[in-house]
Formats: structure tokens, C-alpha cells, sequence
């Protein structure tokens, strides 16, 4: 009895602790953010004034190899991936060296054409803060993984200015199907904090409002469950056609480096043939198809090999605001084969993609809301979930540890790392998927058999 009366003032100094560092922590992660956002926002403006400012592209990748090889490795690729990976095997100490590098490889990329996001620079750098901060204090694992989680989920809502779904998904990124509700208060608080001082320092959000929704029926919820299901096969394209291109270039027996200038001369070569659409953060054309202006089919494919070219070629950047790029432009196209609204279906497929991408149904699904309001919710949360099915054990983020099987027919080693889960299929006798199959089977083996009883009928005849 004695001990339940003192889990209360434990409990409320736990409260006040984590107040007061998610605070800091979100304060902090929301200045870095700005000072990255302003930084690129004013180097872009610099370089996109001119016409073919990407022919310098090579060179920036080049430059940006430089960077992470001799000053932060960890800073290579997208920086989600590297602070998942360096919770689950470092118990999140990341080197301060990665919070500098990081901001200015990233401008760079960005700035000359590079496909690449600014969430992940974000993250990476709030990460890289929190462990900063835990090794003044001298934090223990379990507290700095914390604080790094904070550092995630304020640098995610800071970039996009949706801080309850960067605050989910900072909590729900590290492990497919499950939360870690311990880190739940920070997490909210952090997010919430970086946001607001993004905000008051002058950074701009996108929201775009979606009013028209049509009325709910039987139809529309096979038609929303059928874009649940391409929006996943996009989003399983794109960890596809990431993982093969990172392979392409880790064969590639050179300095790194110069893996950049090769990235970096492909992407010129592509922009010639194609368009320059598909460099940069593409924020444009985000915009413009959710507001139902046409795209081309094939917008969402080019999106996907610019962005795995730039990454895996010495770029550095996030994944998810061309996640947004390829989820919308998807969208564009699969309302007109389906004949729906177009805005609805795209702001549904930005936010679709990203759910079968980087497996977090819940942070996508709340997204989808903060973006572009209420009404979109429930067709967007089905779409989300059914897209998180599809993509199975595959995600952006290879460090991703599985917690739960996604179905009982899929048998997958709980507990173990993506990148190293080979997914067996075991149907089990009384499942309804085997009913199903074994009914099929009878019913082509009655077939077979009448027909045979028919040729022995004519052979006899």
C-alpha cells in the first residue's frame, strides 16, 4: 500500500522532468530547423535563377560526398534512416559532427536539383541535438533514446507543420506496429514546441484545405480500399527500385566521391530528356496537383529514380517530401482510371504512399487531417492501412524493427531488423484463405474431371 502511495510523487516528477526537456529539446530542434529552411530557401532562390542551374548538379553531389565521407559519414542518405538505426544499435549517441555536416550537404544537394526531402536533414539534426544534450547531462540509454526520439518528432512537425503526426510518427517510425507510449508526453510536447517556434520565426506552412469529399457509400468504400492497394504497389516501387540502386552504386569500385559526379551526370542527362520537374523538392508540382491541374502519367515513376539516383549517389536529404511528390502525382492519375475527384484523391495518395513507405498507418492517417482538414479522414485512414498492408516487410527504412505480423498467413521473426527478416509463407488449415484456396483446387480438379469423362466418352464412341 505504502508503495502505491509513493508512485505519485514519482510519477510527477517524471512529468516535470520530461516537460521540461521535451521543451528544451523542441525549442532547440525548432530553431535548428529554421536556420536549415531559411538556409535553403535563400540558396535556392540563388541558384534557381538560373536556367540550367543543375548542370552544376555533379559537382554539388561531388561536393556533398566530400562532406560525408571525411566529416560525418552518418550523414549519408536520407537522415530518418540513420537516427532509427542509431536508437536500435547505439542507443541513440549520435556524433555532433552530423548535425553541421548534415545541414550543409543537404542545402547543397537540394539547392543545384537534387531529389531529396528536408525531413530527414531535420530529423537527423534534431537527433543530433537531443544525444548532444544527453551527453552534457550525461543521460543514461534510456533516456537519451528518448530524448533522440523527441529530437525526431520535433524536427518531423517542424518541417511540415503538423505537429501531432510528427509527434506520432517520431513514436511510431522505429518499430512496425507499435508505439512506444512511454515516450508519449515528450514526444507531444517537443513537436509541439519546435512547431510553434518555427512558426514565430517566420517559417511558412502548406495547407491545403480538401472540401470536397463525396457522400459515403458501398462503392466508394471498394474504390477507396482498390487506391489503398495501388497506392502500396507504388510505395513497395519505390523500396524496390531504392534498395536496387543502392546496390548499383555500392558495386561501383571508386572514391566515393566520385559516385556523385556519375549520380550527378545521369540526373543532368534525365533532366534534358525529360523536364526539371522531377528536381529539387518538386513543391510546385505538389501544389499544382492537388489544386487538379493535369500531370503526366509517368510523373511518379521519373520522382522515383531521380530521388533513388540522388540518394544512393552521395546526395544527401530526406525521403518524404518526394514520398508527397510521387503520392500525389499517383493520385492525379488513378482518379482519372477510377473517374474520382481529383484533389481527393491525390491529397489521399500524398499521404497513402508515405503510410506503405515508411509503415506508420497512424502518423499518415493524421496527416492526412492536419493538412488538408477533417473530411478527408476516414477514406484517407482506410486508404493509409490497407497501404501499410501491402508493402509487407519491406520499408524506406531498413533499420525498422518488426513487432506484429502484418497477416498470419506471412510468418516473420518478431523482434529482428527489416533488412534482415526473410518472410516465409505458412497458411494454416482453418484459416479462411486456405478454405478459399483448397475450394478453388476442388473446384478445378471437378473440371478436369468432367472433361476427362468426356474424352473417355468420345474415345469410346
Amino acid at each position: 500500500m505504502e508503495n502505491k502511495w509513493k508512485e505519485i510523487p514519482v510519477t510527477f516528477f517524471s512529468i516535470v522532468k520530461w516537460t521540461v526537456l521535451a521543451i528544451f529539446v523542441g525549442a532547440l530542434v525548432g530553431l535548428a530547423t529554421t536556420l536549415f529552411l531559411k538556409t535553403l530557401e535563400k540558396t535556392a532562390f540563388l541558384t534557381n535563377r538560373y536556367s540550367y542551374y543543375y548542370i552544376f548538379l555533379p559537382f554539388a553531389l561531388f561536393l556533398s560526398g566530400l562532406i560525408i565521407k571525411y566529416l560525418a559519414p552518418d550523414a549519408e542518405g536520407h537522415g530518418t534512416e540513420k537516427v532509427i538505426e542509431a536508437i536500435h544499435k547505439f542507443s541513440g549517441k549520435i556524433k555532433w559532427s552530423v548535425i553541421p555536416a548534415k545541414l550543409v550537404a543537404s542545402v547543397i544537394t537540394i539547392s543545384f536539383g537534387g531529389s531529396a526531402g528536408k525531413e530527414g536533414p531535420c530529423a537527423q539534426i534534431g537527433g543530433g541535438i537531443a544525444s548532444l544534450i544527453s551527453d552534457i547531462f550525461r543521460f543514461d540509454d534510456i533516456d537519451r533514446k528518448k530524448l533522440v526520439i523527441c529530437g525526431i518528432s520535433a524536427g518531423f512537425a517542424s518541417v511540415f507543420g503538423t505537429p501531432i503526426s510528427g509527434a506520432i510518427f517520431g513514436i511510431e517510425v522505429l518499430f512496425i506496429g507499435n508505439i512506444l507510449y512511454e515516450v508519449l508526453l515528450p514526444s507531444f510536447i517537443s513537436a509541439i514546441v519546435g512547431y510553434y517556434v518555427s512558426s514565430e520565426l517566420g517559417i511558412k506552412y502548406f495547407h491545403h484545405s480538401i472540401n470536397f469529399v463525396p457522400f459515403f457509400c458501398g462503392p466508394l468504400l471498394i474504390r477507396i480500399i482498390f487506391l489503398g492497394i495501388l497506392f502500396g504497389l507504388v510505395a513497395l516501387f519505390m523500396i524496390e527500385t531504392m534498395e536496387l540502386t543502392k546496390k548499383i552504386s555500392s558495386k561501383i569500385r571508386l572514391w566515393q566521391p566520385l559516385n556523385g559526379l556519375i549520380g550527378g551526370t545521369i540526373l543532368v542527362i534525365l533532366t534534358f530528356i525529360f523536364s526539371d520537374h522531377f528536381l529539387g523538392l518538386g513543391i510546385e508540382t505538389i501544389k499544382s496537383t492537388l489544386k487538379g491541374e493535369e500531370v503526366l502519367w509517368y510523373f511518379f515513376i521519373l520522382k522515383i529514380v531521380f530521388t533513388a539516383i540522388t540518394l544512393n549517389f552521395c546526395g544527401s536529404g530526406g525521403v518524404i517530401t518526394p514520398i508527397f511528390f510521387i503520392g500525389a502525382t499517383s493520385g492525379k492519375i488513378f482518379s482519372n482510371l477510377l473517374g474520382m475527384d481529383k484533389k481527393t484523391v491525390s491529397a489521399i495518395g500524398l499521404v497513402s504512399v508515405l503510410a506503405g513507405a515508411t509503415n506508420t498507418p497512424i502518423a499518415s492517417s493524421i496527416m492526412a487531417i492536419e493538412l488538408f482538414g477533417s473530411k478527408i479522414g476516414p477514406y484517407a485512414a482506410i486508404s493509409c492501412i490497407v497501404s501499410f498492408l501491402i508493402t509487407g516487410t519491406r520499408s524506406i527504412y531498413p533499420s525498422q524493427i518488426i513487432a506484429i505480423r502484418k497477416t498470419s498467413s506471412i510468418h516473420v521473426d518478431i523482434g529482428k531488423e527489416i533488412s534482415k527478416v526473410k518472410p516465409r509463407i505458412k497458411v494454416r488449415r482453418k484459416t479462411f484463405t486456405n478454405i478459399i484456396l483448397t475450394t478453388i483446387r476442388k473446384f478445378k480438379e471437378k473440371i478436369k474431371g468432367g472433361e476427362n469423362g468426356k474424352n473417355n466418352k468420345k474415345c469410346e464412341g
